[in-house]
């Protein structure tokens, strides 16, 4: 109950604390002159070969297309600024049937059957003084404790407020109190919020926290959530850009993490600390990038789910394509190598590649009951990435971008049953953007 207090104080304190300038801000564009219309255009494919799914589904293909149609205002005029933002999306099944769906492409009926279409529309209201800005609906918000990411055809939402202040140019402060969310692929404005490994709904999630940067090619940020009856779990961040010369640099980055169970610990006990730290060596085109990732505790570093979907408010190092390396107790590595081809005349066209592997997973000592899924002991994991990625720089298709991602990852058999069999998969992501307005 005390939590539930928290966010409108924190929004009459900031509105308290500004200052008659500030209160000015800046002049307004007006509602429909700074409104902004995008139409985007997505297509996947979407192959997954499991290879030691005993009594499971071994094979996933889909194929499918999707369309959003994205509308921010502008504000009125005045002290206050009103506006709106709304969303409309349409799926299309291109490909897929019952017995190889489960991508999380397309919605499935009652038989387990992919839907051949599916439509969502959802709206925020917005008001702004100055640079601070509040909104209330169906929102995308993207932080490091309530992130909602975008890994299939449309992102997954969440309903509630947020307050996002840039009063100074180097000091972003948040807040949220979301109650309700949906997946990409889903048609339900109510769905839950979740506990994404435990598989646990909480009622309510709160946070709050700031993102600084005090001088040029550095970063610090500091977070604090709430997952009602779950957990409570702070992050601190930092970077920092090393300049070397004109065509070479170094760069740094650290995360960490910190969960303890709270209030009627639904998911069980949770006691983890995770981290993870990276350098980064880039020379002209080329850059090579190091990373160490620790889980400590006897229960996964776990973040936010929706119904099916993850979101993405996991910014560990080794998070990535398909696994996040967050076993309990797990110790993982990760080598990876990027390639811009502007430089040899191709612009536009990266290359990627990494290799992650894990080790030491051990939830042995996990003591009582909870809804966490067993690792077993000495569990070992792997997993190699490869990206091809264009994007049209200039003409009638400019910003079209093509996607080709390939992953192969491998586990002891304990680990296999309680994250993710080991599969090989294949995603071709064709995207999109038209702006209208």
């Amino acid at each position: 109950m005390m939590m539930k207090s928290r966010f409108p104080m924190a929004c009459a304190l900031l509105c308290a604390s500004l200052s008659p300038q500030a209160m000015a801000g800046e002049p307004a564009e007006g509602f429909l002159e700074g409104s902004r219309l995008v139409l985007t255009q997505r297509n996947f494919y979407f192959h997954r070969n499991m290879l030691n799914n005993p009594g499971g589904q071994n094979y996933r293909e889909e194929w499918a297309h999707g369309m959003l149609l994205d509308y921010s205002s502008g504000y009125t005029r005045g002290t206050v600024g009103v506006g709106v933002d709304a969303y409309a999306s349409l799926g299309l099944k291109l490909d897929s049937n019952r017995a190889r769906t489960g991508t999380d492409l397309l919605p499935v009926d009652s038989a387990g059957r992919p839907e051949d279409d599916y439509t969502e529309a959802g709206a925020a209201l917005k008001l702004r003084i100055s640079r601070s800005e509040l909104k209330y609906g169906s929102q995308a918000p993207m932080n490091p404790v309530f992130g909602t990411g975008n890994a299939r055809l449309f992102t997954p939402m969440a309903i509630g407020f947020s307050l996002a202040s840039r009063e100074r140019d180097d000091l972003l402060l948040e807040a949220g109190h979301f109650t309700a969310g949906n997946d990409g692929n889903s048609t339900n404005g109510d769905g839950a919020l979740k506990a994404l490994f435990a598989q646990v709904e909480t009622r309510r999630v709160d946070y709050a926290g700031f993102d600084w940067t005090p001088a040029e090619g550095t970063g610090l940020s500091a977070y604090t959530s709430r997952f009602e009856d779950v957990w409570r779990q702070h992050y601190l961040g930092a970077n920092h850009r090393i300049g070397l010369d004109e065509a070479r640099a170094l760069t740094f980055g650290f995360n960490l993490y910190r969960t303890r169970d709270q209030g009627r610990r639904l998911a069980g006990e949770i006691d983890t600390t995770a981290w993870s730290a990276s350098a980064r060596y880039s020379q002209g085109a080329h850059a090579l990038t190091l990373a160490h990732q620790r889980v400590r505790g006897d229960e996964p570093f776990d973040y936010l789910g929706f119904d099916r979907q993850p979101g993405t408010s996991i910014y560990l190092a080794n998070s990535v394509q398909v696994l996040d390396f967050n076993a309990p107790n797990e110790r993982s590595w990760q080598l990876r190598y990027d390639l811009d081809l502007a430089p040899f005349g191709v612009p536009g066209l990266g290359f990627m590649t990494r290799y992650i592997r894990g080790d030491h997973i051990d939830d042995s000592h996990h003591r009582g009951p909870g809804s966490y899924q067993r690792y077993g002991e000495a569990g070992k994991r792997w997993e190699r990435d490869i990206e091809l990625r264009y994007v049209v720089q200039s003409g009638s298709a400019k910003d079209l971008s093509v996607r080709l991602r390939q992953a192969s990852i491998r586990s002891t058999e304990q680990v296999a049953r309680a994250d993710t069999a080991d599969n090989n998969e294949l995603r071709v992501i064709i995207e999109y953007p038209l702006q209208l307005l």
